[in-house]
């Protein structure tokens, strides 16, 4: 028995239909294909303060007032966020600028498009309960010392302070103990000596103790960087992405830095109290006060355009050279790790 006309003709629109949505979904592999892009993004360490500006966003509503569906991932420390970017489970990290030339180095091209830190935001702290046997980087040698994780930014700094002192990076065993409570905890256990440390969790740790921090280096300030480099702006924090990533998706990264240079803008207007009005109540540590004192420290240390500099590129491949054997003498093209594109420069 044959169908009716009417029937037929229906039924093929609906069957068309339904193909040619199925091949909108599929075939497009970028955001923007998407009316409302969904953005997987990884973060080194999210209750860290240098990456501040990715949460708040998220608490101002600007990621949806940009018509984005973002899913902020913390990842516990820089490496683990690069890895989940090469393995496809995040689109963009909110990272360290560094880690676009060490995969250059690798043959793997990522981009960082909008700069957030212009200072590595990091302290070399000597444990509490290790301040009688550790006087200087010399005493670390044989001893462990923690980063938040191998092969993240707070290890490739250790390497680098190290063999600026002329001692072996090698000399030392490299633990684990993320970022938060955990890296806390590991320095008042005694389960390490030292550790590279960001703030809050600096702070924290001082507060805890009762005692005041003893540094062997201090890199969280304009002026601590000019210590060690030619310029007062090592680019840390960032957003970055695959390159082809953002070949395929311009729009939904250019929304991303509209979001972030937006932030940024309200962060330096703001206080620190209002700002840590903001954030979630959990990243205070308990003290509110202590927060909003740490994130009126931390303002310096941002840009406010999102833009990255060649000299600022040029301190960080440095340390890279110094510090990390996989870069070494390798051909470095700087001008493919980074762009200003997104934030009104080239």
């Amino acid at each position: 028995m044959s169908l009716p006309k009417k029937f037929t003709v229906v039924a093929a629109a609906l069957l068309t239909a339904t193909l040619f949505a199925g091949c909108s979904s599929t075939a497009s592999e970028g955001a923007d294909a998407a009316a409302t892009p969904k953005v997987a993004i990884g973060i080194g360490g999210q209750t860290l303060l240098t990456y501040l500006p990715t949460t708040l966003a998220e608490q101002l509503g600007y990621y949806e007032e940009e018509g984005l569906d973002v899913d902020l991932q913390d990842l516990q420390g820089g490496s683990k966020a690069l890895t989940a970017l090469v393995g496809g489970s995040v689109d963009v990290v909110s990272g360290y600028y560094e880690h676009t030339i060490q995969m250059q180095a690798k043959n793997q091209s990522i981009t960082s498009f909008v700069q957030m830190g212009k200072s590595p935001a990091i302290a070399l702290v000597v444990a509490p309960g290790s301040t009688s046997e550790i006087k200087s980087l010399d005493d670390l040698i044989g001893k462990s010392v923690g980063v938040t994780a191998p092969g993240s930014s707070t290890h490739t700094m250790l390497r680098f302070l190290l063999e600026e002192a002329g001692l072996n990076p090698d000399g030392v065993s490299v633990v684990a103990m993320g970022a938060g409570a955990s890296a806390v905890a590991a320095m008042e256990s005694g389960g390490v000596v030292a550790g590279v440390m960001l703030e809050p969790d600096v702070s924290v740790l001082a507060e805890r103790t009762g005692a005041e921090t003893v540094s062997l280096a201090d890199l969280r300030s304009p002026e601590g960087v000019e210590e060690h480099y030619d310029t007062d702006m090592w680019p840390s924090s960032s957003f970055y992405a695959q390159s082809d990533w953002l070949e395929k998706n311009p729009e939904t990264a250019q929304k991303l830095a509209n979001v972030l240079t937006k932030t940024l803008a309200y962060i330096a207007e703001h206080t620190g109290t209002e700002i840590a009005a903001e954030m979630p109540e959990t990243f205070s540590g308990g003290n509110l006060e202590r927060y909003a004192a740490l994130i009126e420290e931390l303002k310096p240390q941002l840009t406010e355009d999102g833009r990255n500099s060649e000299a600022g590129a040029e301190a960080v491949l440095d340390t890279q050279r110094i510090a990390n054997p996989e870069v070494g003498d390798a051909e470095i093209d700087l001008a493919a790790t980074y762009t200003n594109k997104f934030v009104g420069g080239k």
